[in-house]
């Protein structure tokens, strides 16, 4: 039976960031493997979000079944309004290397990044974050909460870097 993972995490991280992605892509090589994982949903968002769609991409070149599905909040230009164009060029290498893509909203308002992460639980079996415990009033506490009334398993890979 096929599983899906979502991810939510912070914007930033501070110190080398080695650590994390090996933790990463190990932990997801597992649930692959013993837990049948085959369907990855992720925000779009800079940070955690991109490294976890990264980690996702280059799990695909040996795990071909498994598929990257982007659940963004809003269109593209209204997402990256304010990134560099360096994330703007990576965000969309993403979006062209993905599976499937889809909009919660097609503008920007106060509470599209809600309504995404609302998504995001509804389609996961697991979610994989990123979230600092002591930042209770961010998205990621939100959507972590979320998943925990779903009652489905949550791995944070918080911890200092």
């Amino acid at each position: 039976m096929r599983k899906s993972a979502c991810f939510t995490g912070h914007r930033s991280f501070t110190g080398d960031t080695t650590n994390l992605e090996t933790r990463l892509y190990d932990i997801l090589k597992r649930a692959i493997i013993k837990m049948s994982v085959t369907d990855f949903y992720c925000g779009g968002a800079l940070g955690w979000d991109e490294l976890a769609a990264l980690t996702v991409l280059k799990l695909r070149e040996v795990y071909p079944q498994i598929k990257l599905h982007l659940i963004l909040p809003c269109s593209n230009e209204e997402q990256t309004a304010k990134w560099t164009k360096e994330q703007k060029a990576e965000f969309y290498r993403i979006l062209g290397l993905a599976d499937s893509v889809e909009y919660t909203s097609e503008h920007y308002y106060n509470g599209c990044m809600k309504v995404r992460n609302d998504r995001l639980v509804e389609l996961a079996d697991f979610c994989f974050c990123f979230w600092d415990t002591n930042r209770q009033r961010s998205g990621t506490a939100q959507t972590v909460r979320m998943a925990q009334r779903k009652k489905i398993m949550i791995v944070n890979f918080f911890r200092t870097l």
